[in-house]
């Protein structure tokens, strides 16, 4: 079964399952137009495993099929996306030096 992402908008969160257990999650606040990630968790047993750029990576994907912006205070969002270029345009560009992006 794997690894899966989904959006539980009544929790505000992206959560990612494995093989249908909860492992982990990123919090997010929205507005009209905007997404700011602000904490993300995976379960200690399943630290190291991958899973915490699983969830970030599918919850960005999302973010960006929706037309959303994102402001990337969790240090975990913001350094997924110092790592990965690509995701930096969804960064508005007024706030990219702020994360040092």
């Amino acid at each position: 079964m794997g690894a899966t992402v989904a959006d539980n908008r009544s929790e505000h969160r992206y959560e990612v399952s494995l093989d249908g257990e909860g492992v982990g999650f990123t919090l997010y606040r929205s507005r009209p137009g905007l997404i700011a990630f602000v904490h993300t968790e995976v379960a200690e047993r399943h630290e190291g495993e991958g899973l915490g750029s699983t969830l970030i990576g599918g919850a960005l994907d999302d973010v960006r099929a929706r037309g959303l912006a994102v402001l990337p205070f969790c240090p975990f969002v913001n350094a997924y996306i110092e790592r990965h270029p690509n995701y930096v345009e969804l960064v508005p560009t007024q706030y990219r030096a702020e994360f040092g992006l």
